[in-house]
């Protein structure tokens, strides 16, 4: 299925090569249609690296997010889990991107299965008086919020709302 994608970008950065040498022999080539070709070329480009990539992208419907428990977190803390918190909305632009940039990353999911973590997700789609006390509680201000807590910082740490996969890696690594 991939042998497609690359062909077609052969016969692009094919075609400029042979357009590029007869512009330079003579031949009135526009401009404009070896850089149209260049624009396809790298778009194709695009897709081929994203079909390459080879992730599974629908790993994360094998993650197993519980409802958050504020009062839960602590106690799963004292036993050594590291508790994974997740606020987001379906409205909340930043909080898809987090979920399609890391969240659903096939990385990250393999990372998040560890034995020692728990998943907790708060859902502000529409008001839920558990998740607007437990950001009150946390002094924060909407979605996204995520923060980890672990055995070595019992407080948590909370991330930033424009996530990116190593700064979950990096929370994680000072967790236990």
């Amino acid at each position: 299925m991939t042998f497609v994608p690359i062909l077609l970008l052969i016969l692009f950065f094919c075609a400029i090569v042979g357009l590029l040498i007869a512009k330079a022999k003579g031949h009135k080539i526009p401009v404009t249609v070896i850089f149209t070709l260049g624009f396809f070329a790298l778009c194709m480009a695009g897709i081929v690296t994203f079909i390459k990539n080879g992730e599974n992208y629908d790993a994360y419907l094998y993650q197993h997010w519980q409802p958050i428990a504020p009062d839960k977190i602590q106690p799963l803390v004292a036993q050594g889990y590291i508790v994974v918190v997740d606020i987001q909305a379906d409205w909340c632009l930043p909080c898809q991107a987090n979920k399609a940039n890391v969240w659903h990353r096939e990385p990250m999911v393999n990372t998040l299965a560890a034995d020692n973590i728990v998943l907790m997700r708060g859902d502000l789609t529409y008001p839920d008086p558990v998740v607007e006390s437990y950001l009150a509680s946390q002094q924060a201000q909407g979605t996204p919020f995520n923060k980890i807590y672990g055995p070595a910082n019992p407080q948590g740490i909370a991330l930033p709302k424009q996530l990116d996969i190593s700064d979950v890696y990096k929370v994680l690594s000072v967790m236990n």
